[in-house]
């Protein structure tokens, strides 16, 4: 469907569970998009928030799953009631910038071999809560940006894909909670070019405590290591690559913490981890210091020298699973057939 001036229609999809804190934000910014012809869809897990009471509020339309199953299904949901040529997919925790869609849609049409278009981040939060909030939105901002151009991932907070395109791949593994966007990626990047731009950008809600940062970025690392021994050409960003050095010069500096009891010999040993952790993201800190000051740059080296550590112990025990465990090796098989006709939800 296109409009009378040529631009084809674009079906914003925003999958969503129990995000009502920012859900208004996110769909305001949806609306106020500077690319016409535009719907926008509200595809909701259930939610037992007022997610629902809000979009509504805003003349939004809303499609359910059914029944709770997460974000994959959330987005198959929502992409089964779209009716544009193009889906934009747009988490709900993010407010995307005015000509965020209309600089995707450029960037899709300049060459047909492009399957995705993923967005980057702000480097200021949607809604800020804590400083570990901060530490996660400037960290991904910088490596989100350092990684501009074509990608060889997916990063689906805000994601444009022609919509023949999305029917060809396929849905997103809805069996998947934590890395359906990493298996998504390996099915799209055999017939297609995905790229990022930061000229697709929105301002992201983070999380805000320590115990979610530390617990997603375990369960992350841990879930992809089927995937990455699976299909080796699948860089692993953050998690993998030249910045796996970094992650395990920071547990194993933990591990032989210890030593220090033995004297100030041994002591050098965690130490010299400890360096070269910090050492081997020192671009990133400098970036850091630029904006921040010293002050949160040395909050910033704490909680990054935390999350590195979390990072290699989950792809360690990742590596254990894959070891011992049939199921966990076959956790990226291919997904069942997709259903036909658009009744994944019903129109609430």
């Amino acid at each position: 469907m296109s409009s009378p001036t040529g631009n084809p229609l674009v079906s914003v999809v925003v999958p969503n569970y129990n995000y009502g804190r920012a859900l208004e934000l996110c769909l305001r910014a949806a609306q106020a998009q500077t690319y016409r012809p535009l719907e926008i869809l509200l595809a909701d897990d259930c939610s037992t928030d007022d997610s629902v009471a809000v979009a509504r509020s805003l003349g939004v339309r809303v499609v359910s799953t059914g029944v709770n199953s997460g974000v994959a299904h959330a987005r198959n949901t929502g992409a089964d009631h779209a009716r544009g040529e193009i889906v934009v997919f747009v988490d709900s925790d993010v407010a995307m910038e005015p000509d965020a869609v209309a600089n995707a849609v450029a960037l899709l049409r300049t060459d047909p071999r492009i399957g995705a278009v993923c967005g980057t981040y702000d480097a200021e939060p949607l809604i800020r809560d804590s400083r570990i909030e901060e530490y996660r939105c400037l960290h991904q901002y910088y490596w989100l940006a350092e990684h501009e151009g074509r990608i060889g991932t997916l990063h689906t907070a805000i994601c444009a894909i022609p919509a023949a395109v999305f029917a060809e791949i396929g849905p997103f593994n809805r069996g998947l909670r934590h890395t359906e966007d990493g298996d998504y990626a390996a099915r799209i990047r055999r017939r297609y070019e995905v790229h990022s731009s930061t000229t697709v950008r929105g301002r992201h809600d983070h999380d805000d405590t320590w115990r979610v940062v530390l617990r997603k970025v375990f369960h992350r690392t841990r879930l992809h290591i089927p995937l990455y021994v699976d299909r080796r050409d699948l860089p692993g960003g953050i998690a993998t690559g030249p910045r796996a050095g970094a992650s395990v010069a920071a547990l194993l500096a933990l591990v032989t913490l210890p030593l220090i009891l033995l004297g100030a010999v041994w002591a050098l040993l965690p130490a010299a981890l400890a360096a070269g952790s910090l050492l081997a993201d020192r671009s990133l800190y400098a970036f850091v210091l630029r904006r921040k000051g010293y002050g949160f740059t040395g909050y910033f080296a704490l909680a990054h020298f935390a999350v590195n550590a979390v990072i290699a112990l989950g792809a360690g025990i990742g590596v254990l699973q894959w070891l011992t465990s049939r199921r966990f090796r076959r956790l990226y098989d291919p997904p069942e057939p997709r259903d036909t006709g658009r009744t994944a939800g019903a129109t609430a």
